[in-house]
């Protein structure tokens, strides 16, 4: 059998064929390799023990389980089970219920070997513009490009589609697979996944339209149907555009402060007195304070477009009639084209000088007529027309909320009054762990609005999470903060002892400030390389797997079966395979079938 990962380049490398057509993809679901590469995939996600509407997990995963897969597709027997129903709540509203299909484990490895496939397909023809759920993108990518593109834009366009991964046409989704792929098996089997249903509450329901919602393969099959509106935008981009790149021509009133500023420079250069200096500052503000461009040229337009999952930005640099005109005609590309609702109430049309609401973020683009002097010494407008992120105050409370870390009271006026109170469910943790807990989910707001102008508002946010962690520490020993203080703080750092096999070490409570780091680059913590080119590790799942040695009793087999649990720290050392897997930091292990029948029975 090919290398998958051999298999996935070629497919790369073919898409960038323009016309190109895929007719035999259906025969690599037949490679046992792929179904070794999508288990070691999804054992990483923590939703992966997650029982579907079979029951079924990723315990006991063995060549055979594989094999069946694999000869259900064969003879074109296989049929996915409907996923379990379930509801998660929303991050931006938690009284609001969002659907979650868990699908069957059987699946799950099917629809990833589907959607390494897919992305390898069409991943190389997606537009810049478009940065959810793609390798190396994220909400840093899409907001730092917004910083770079949608410098002086007048209008913002937010876009809101309705219900939009629930509302995607089935027949419209199939067409445009058809465009790249004829392969009629492949086409077969998305088919089955997009008519499979989901069962609630013991009863099944079919599904009409959408895309499997919580399976691996939603997120691509999201970006080819929202491709076509990336499209969209770039052919309505070229066709609005008005002037050229470089042909903007400055405002009348500018040319007239600039020749004054200019007079009053020679004439102070010929006489120094205070009346040329006077006169020079006088025309060096009005220049400062005039606008370089007029405030209506219809002989310049432009359009710029942000896209990440089903959010959109659409920044007009025109009148707000072209806005209006831009919003209605997505509208009717969505409708007519796609099948899809945009939401009236939610698509708005907002100036840029006030806040939008964008991936967390609130956008805006300055018309601050603050100076500052250039590398030559020179007096700019450094920050007009410029994108600027902020951190939204409902944000970073919202997170105190969320952690528990304090409470609001009221005076007799009706002030608020914000006091920070200790988490009770932290309180029987190990010091380092309460620690290590406060100091990653500070670090995860600040690495996510690190990009925000004000990211020093997060200093509010660390000074009640801070305040909490001494409580919680006071509670757990049941004495008061300030002795907590002096025993824990030494050089204005709070820090704790915890013992590994190298000796003691001390974990410090996060210090390290909020600093602005705005300017567009390359973020770290970004995926630099899609999931199926990371180097395969000598101990990986797949390997262990194949290699046939049980891990407990060491017996060579022909049939490994691989043993997995939830989460480490639920183990209790009560059974050898128990502490094998708590000594060698694992939550797998490949057994025998006589071993992993001893686990099931003890477990049971």
């Amino acid at each position: 059998m090919r290398n998958p990962v051999n298999v996935l380049k070629s497919l790369e490398e073919k898409a960038r064929t323009p016309g190109y057509k895929y007719e035999r993809l259906y025969r690599n679901l037949y490679n046992p390799e792929f179904y070794l590469l999508a288990y070691q995939n999804i054992a990483k996600s923590t939703g992966s023990m997650t029982p579907g509407a079979d029951g079924l997990t990723l315990d006991d995963m063995t060549m055979a389980r594989i094999n069946r897969i694999i000869a259900s597709l064969k003879d074109h027997s296989y049929q996915p089970n409907p996923a379990r129903r379930t509801y998660i709540a929303k991050q931006n509203n938690p009284a609001k219920k969002r659907p979650l299909g868990i699908p069957s484990t059987d699946d799950k490895l099917v629809q990833e070997v589907v959607r390494m496939i897919l992305e390898a397909i069409y991943e190389p023809t997606f537009l810049k513009q478009s940065h959810g759920f793609r390798p190396r993108r994220s909400c840093h990518t899409a907001l730092a490009e917004i910083q770079s593109t949608f410098i002086g834009v007048k209008w913002i366009v937010e876009g809101d589609i309705k219900a939009c991964f629930d509302s995607f046409d089935h027949h419209v989704l199939i067409d445009l697979l058809r465009q790249r792929i004829q392969d009629e098996y492949f086409i077969s089997l998305m088919w089955k996944f997009l008519k499979a249903g989901y069962m609630e509450q013991w009863t099944y329901h079919s599904t009409y339209t959408g895309t499997p919602q919580g399976s691996g393969m939603s997120p691509v099959l999201a970006n080819i149907y929202l491709h076509e509106l990336d499209i969209f935008m770039a052919e309505y981009q070229q066709k609005h555009d008005v002037g050229k790149a470089n042909g903007r021509k400055d405002s009348k009133e500018y040319r007239k402060a600039r020749w004054k500023y200019i007079c009053a420079g020679e004439n102070l250069k010929s006489d120094s007195s205070k009346i040329n200096v006077a006169a020079f500052k006088s025309a060096q503000q009005e220049l400062l304070s005039t606008s370089y461009y007029p405030a209506i040229d219809t002989s310049f337009k432009r359009i710029k477009y942000n896209r990440y999952a089903d959010d959109f930005l659409i920044g007009v640099l025109g009148s707000k009639a072209d806005a209006e005109r831009v919003k209605a005609d997505v509208r009717d590309f969505l409708q007519n084209t796609l099948k899809l609702t945009m939401s009236e109430e939610k698509t708005k049309i907002t100036h840029s000088s006030e806040m939008v609401r964008y991936l967390g973020y609130d956008v805006t683009v300055s018309r601050s007529k603050d100076v500052k002097r250039d590398m030559n010494g020179v007096l700019r407008r450094m920050w007009v027309g410029k994108v600027q992120l902020y951190v939204p105050k409902e944000k970073w409370t919202a997170k105190l909320h969320e952690y528990n870390a304090f409470k609001i009271k009221k005076d007799e006026t009706g002030k608020e009054k914000w006091k920070a109170i200790h988490r009770g469910y932290l309180m029987n943790k190990p010091e380092v762990d309460i620690v290590s807990k406060y100091n990653a989910e500070i670090r995860g707001i600040y690495n996510f609005y690190r990009l925000a102008k004000n990211v020093s508002v997060l200093n509010k946010f660390y000074y009640m999470m801070s305040r909490s962690l001494y409580k919680t520490f006071a509670a757990k020993y049941q004495t008061s903060v300030r002795k907590i203080r002096d025993k824990y703080i030494a050089d204005d750092v709070f820090s704790v002892e915890y013992s590994t096999k190298t000796g003691k070490k001390r974990c410090e409570f996060y210090h390290d400030g909020f600093v602005y780091k705005g300017e567009p680059s390359t973020y770290a913590g970004l995926d630099t390389l899609p999931q199926y080119r990371r180097y395969v590790r000598f101990n990986s799942l797949a390997k262990r797997l194949k290699q046939g040695i049980c891990e407990l009793c060491k017996a060579e087999t022909g049939e490994i079966h691989m043993h997995h649990v939830t989460r480490l720290k639920d183990l209790k050392g009560e059974s050898p395979a128990e502490l094998l897997m708590i000594q060698k930091r694992r939550k797998s292990l490949a057994l025998c079938g006589n071993c992993y029948q001893e686990v099931r029975d003890y477990n049971f």
